[in-house]
């Protein structure tokens, strides 16, 4: 039977250490065929702002794959059947989900908090899953206490003292700041962003509305959560250190792209505002011996169509397909094996960074209100049929994952 307690010592076949959606993405696939997983989450719950709420068609098939899209649906959503941006005034519209081959043909929107507890819930009802809440993994065991040997599992620290958990095969899923990956040896390389993001919130007034995305000076994205809007504002890298000075040119810049909105940000403090420092970066080799890097961990992603998410989760579906015959057979995946999850997923990674770090100029660009449109929206404006290819790989990814097995040497 599932718990949540928290152990001087865990024997399983997995251990995932990040409890976010590729973590518990990967735990669910490996349940279903009998495979014990301990998941790890230093957190005592999934209830944390500013997290990416995006959940794409093709997340929503695998959803539907594994019985739960009815469940998932009955959690209070927004659906959106196209990506517009209003640019100076004028709606274009970015990306069109309506053709793609899938059950749902929407992006829906949904609090991280709530699809995480969803996922959760349903790991929960396996009798091989073990959710291990405020523990933070600080360290990896090696067979034989050697540096170089094969890592058997990780150590660290919850409410309760020491935790030590073995395995056959440990998946770091913590995020771009891992450090996991940092203990296993394994350091990314990238590109140094162009911009950064700055999230706040920002009260709603009665009947009050505003486009999703808004843009000629740079970039404001919003989330109606109901009772307030959770804003995501694109500025250029480097240019946010959290002053008076820094805040006053916020404001008139987002008075500049929406000025609507220029009175409710006249209220936002220093305080209230949250600096997410973009990276564009990749590991070269995402395992060591007994170890596995996805999602984050593996690729830090922009925010840019918010695509990470769908990434990660499908890295956890192609790490169940190639890894999961493996476990259920007794054994331990070997490097071979590890090395297949990084070919599968490596192409799409590129593929993705490559298309966000084109992005980030038009994203960030000051321009005049008579400034003609950059060339890619002049194309999606001029050609609507583009916006379907745009909504193929913003909806389904460069290459989407689904849960049927993947045969020797794919």
């Amino acid at each position: 039977m599932s718990t949540e307690a928290s152990s001087q010592r865990i024997d399983t076949d997995c251990a995932i250490v990040g409890g976010g959606p590729a973590g518990l993405m990967l735990a669910l696939a490996l349940l279903r065929h009998g495979i014990r997983v301990t998941v790890i989450e230093k957190h005592a719950d999934f209830l944390r702002d500013f997290r990416g709420d995006t959940i794409h068609p093709s997340t929503q098939e695998l959803l539907a794959d594994l019985g739960l899209l009815d469940e998932f649906l009955a959690l209070p959503h927004d659906d959106m059947e196209r990506v517009t941006v209003s640019w100076q005034g004028s709606e274009l519209v970015l990306a069109d989900f309506t053709r793609l081959p899938t059950r749902r043909k929407v992006m829906t929107f949904m609090p991280q908090w709530d699809f995480l507890d969803l996922l959760a819930e349903s790991a929960s009802r396996h009798p091989g899953f073990t959710l291990i809440r405020e523990t933070r993994i600080d360290g990896l065991i090696r067979e034989d206490g050697r540096d170089d040997g094969r890592v058997t599992g990780v150590a660290g620290a919850g409410p309760d003292g020491d935790v030590t958990i073995r395995a056959r095969l440990v998946v770091d899923a913590s995020g771009r700041d891992s450090d996991v990956r940092s203990a296993a040896g394994l350091h990314p390389t990238g590109v140094a962003a162009a911009m950064d993001v700055l999230w706040f919130r920002l009260a709603k007034r009665d009947g009050e509305t505003y486009p999703f995305i808004q843009a000629g000076s740079g970039m404001i994205i919003t989330i109606d959560r109901g009772d307030f809007f959770q804003i995501a504002h694109v500025i250029p890298a480097g240019t946010w250190s959290g002053t008076d000075a820094d805040l006053t040119i916020m404001k008139q810049r987002i008075g500049r792209i929406s000025p609507r909105m220029a009175d409710a940000v006249a209220a936002v403090t220093t305080d209230d505002v949250h600096l997410l420092r973009v990276r564009l970066e990749r590991l070269r080799r995402w395992f060591t011996s007994g170890m596995l890097c996805i999602g984050d961990s593996a690729h830090a992603m922009s925010p840019a169509g918010g695509v990470g998410i769908n990434l990660a989760i499908q890295d956890a579906v192609t790490a169940a397909r190639i890894l999961g015959p493996v476990l259920r057979g007794g054994g331990a995946p070997t490097n071979r094996d590890l090395r297949r999850v990084q070919r599968r997923r490596s192409w799409p990674t590129r593929v993705t960074q490559f298309v966000q770090r084109r992005l980030q100029g038009p994203l960030i660009a000051e321009r005049t209100p008579d400034a003609p449109l950059p060339l890619p929206l002049r194309l999606l404006r001029d050609h609507p049929r583009l916006t379907h290819l745009t909504g193929r790989f913003v909806g389904l990814g460069a290459r989407p994952e689904r849960f049927e097995r993947i045969e020797p040497g794919v």
